[in-house]
């Protein structure tokens, strides 16, 4: 989830105005491709609680067919209607119940957006002007945040509740597990 995820869910986040949810429930599997040798489930439903809103990832591996014929993308679902996007564009498919008409075709990109992200971000290391970065550093953090959340409730197997104020878990010991790794071979950080 911290390889498709930080690039899809960056779309919610930022169009949500948000940073953590209030909780988050992973389940999934080894289900498509169970004899493949790696840790990383195949099959992946997420489902973040934010304050006005749920955020749900799914993903599964192996389908090329997922959710509004597509093989990625984020959809923003609303009371008329569906915004749909991905690397490819977006458009909005209205809901058959909606008084108002507010479909729109697919608008194709007309590039993937990764090229302007790397003349952006090498541009604001050339001049130094972080005002100048298009997606902040917060922001890339709180996506990384937010998909490493999900792999931890999978892996934990549990439902788990996110402290903002205090920046972690509110079980000490999911804590103790999964964000406070143990250094190796006598390495500290320096205390500040």
């Amino acid at each position: 989830m911290t390889d498709w995820g930080v690039h899809l869910l960056d779309y919610a986040l930022l169009g949500m105005k948000a940073t953590v949810p209030k909780s988050i429930d992973g389940l999934g599997g080894k289900f498509a491709y169970p004899e493949l040798a790696e840790e990383t489930p195949d099959t992946l439903t997420t489902l973040y609680e934010f304050d006005g809103f749920n955020l749900v990832w799914d993903s599964a591996m192996g389908i090329d067919n997922g959710s509004y014929g597509r093989d990625h993308g984020i959809a923003f679902i609303g009371n008329n209607g569906t915004l749909i996007l991905n690397r490819n564009g977006w458009e909005v498919v209205e809901e058959k119940q909606s008084k108002n008409k507010i479909s729109e075709p697919l608008h194709p990109s007309s590039d993937n957006g990764l090229q302007k992200h790397w003349i952006n971000f090498v541009e604001v290391i050339k001049s130094r002007k972080m005002e100048n970065l298009r997606c902040s550093i917060q922001a890339g953090a709180a996506v990384a945040t937010v998909a490493q959340m999900g792999n931890i409730s999978y892996r934990s197997g549990k439902k788990l509740y996110w402290n903002a104020e205090k920046g972690g878990f509110t079980d000490a010991d999911m804590n103790a597990k999964y964000l406070l790794k143990p250094y190796h071979n006598g390495y500290t950080l320096p205390k500040v």
